[in-house]
């Protein structure tokens, strides 16, 4: 009979990619404790048990490592023996959140329905009020959906494609529009009903890399997802050809294109970029030379910038000055001009990266000389 400890091992090993900005702790591995991962959270690494209830799955996802199709042991937990498993990680001080999901085992809301009970138990049996990271299972119901929601910080669904064309060519037992937009709606219609519920919001993720779309077509989606429906985070996993799996053949894309997804990303959430100001090729992909924000300045006609003047949009475009070092450029004009790099620099910004697109008194550079 498998032990306990194997079970958790495999079933937080088919956690690892579902993504939340953790990173595997080798520590916590050597310690001979699985499931083990940090998340960065407001600047801090917190070790989260990162834990799938059940690989056992209907859905017959082709790139996923639980696909119905593909042949390896399927474990599932009970409600109770999970929460046990958690408290006693949390009592150790192992963990301080929870990262919880599942694959479907037979039907959806019956496998939501397990995954509430363990959530449930944790906070009302065991008295846990910590951090939970629920996924919501595409085609959940509503009333699910919402108890699930108010027992958890963050809740996610996972949309793997920017088209329904790609989810179709990926699964068939999965319907984008109903399955998993719709549901993806219905939390931000919860939310808004019950602002104190769900405080962390919801998340996505997307798969790079097992269908044939564009960085354009991902970034269209992204900036509808943010404009309609206030998601909190997306994130990007590369797609892996996966022994077993039907796209076990299927070439793995350059590592580079989620780096700079994840640029662009951040660039749409936090620089108030807009679509358009992205620079793509002809196939609609990002360079994965280069930074986007640094491909999108040395196209951008506003450059060079008097650092004196500019406005906070002006100046968060600039590479190498983010939110937080335009607010203390801001801040310190208020008191006094600024004359130098060295200045510039002791601000925060990196001034080897901006100084080509700056004016700053008695000096401008010129874009041609550096390109």
């Amino acid at each position: 009979m498998m032990s306990l400890k194997k079970k958790v091992q495999i079933l937080s090993d088919s956690a690892q990619f579902d993504l939340c900005d953790y990173s595997a702790d080798k520590r916590q591995r050597n310690a001979n404790v699985p499931g083990i991962y940090y998340s960065s959270m407001k600047g801090c690494k917190v070790p989260l048990f990162k834990v799938l209830l059940s690989n056992k799955c209907f859905n017959d996802c082709k790139y996923c490592i639980n696909c119905s199709k593909r042949e390896f042991t399927r474990i599932e937990l009970e409600s109770s023996e999970l929460s046990k498993i958690f408290m006693d990680y949390y009592e150790k001080r192992y963990v301080d959140g929870l990262f919880l999901s599942s694959a479907t085992i037979d039907d959806v809301d019956n496998t939501m329905e397990k995954l509430i009970e363990v959530v449930r138990i944790l906070r009302h049996e065991k008295g846990y009020d910590g951090y939970i990271h629920l996924k919501i299972l595409p085609g959940a119901s509503r009333e699910l959906i919402k108890r699930a929601m108010e027992l958890s910080n963050r809740v996610s669904i996972n949309l793997e494609t920017a088209t329904a064309d790609g989810l179709s060519a990926l699964s068939s037992t999965k319907d984008y529009k109903i399955d998993i937009i719709r549901r993806m709606k219905w939390i931000k219609k919860i939310h808004d009903k019950n602002p104190d519920i769900t405080p962390s919001g919801q998340s996505t993720q997307f798969i790079i890399g097992a269908v044939e779309e564009t960085d354009q077509e991902i970034l269209k989606r992204i900036s509808w997802l943010y404009d309609k429906l206030d998601i909190k985070r997306t994130y990007f996993s590369s797609f892996q050809a996966l022994e077993g799996t039907p796209l076990e053949n299927k070439p793995e894309p350059d590592p580079r294109r989620s780096i700079r997804l994840y640029q662009a990303d951040a660039l749409l959430k936090s620089y108030n970029f807009k679509l358009g100001e992205f620079e793509f090729n002809d196939g609609g992909f990002l360079d994965l030379e280069m930074d986007p924000k640094y491909v999108a300045a040395l196209k951008s006609d506003i450059f060079p910038l008097d650092i004196n003047t500019a406005t906070y949009d002006e100046l968060i475009r600039v590479p190498g000055i983010g939110p937080i070092s335009a607010k203390r450029i801001i801040s310190k004009r208020r008191k006094s001009r600024i004359n130098s790099l060295d200045e510039l620099k002791g601000i925060g910004a990196w001034v080897k990266r901006a100084e080509k697109f700056l004016y700053i008194d008695g000096y401008q550079s010129s874009l041609d000389k550096f390109q």
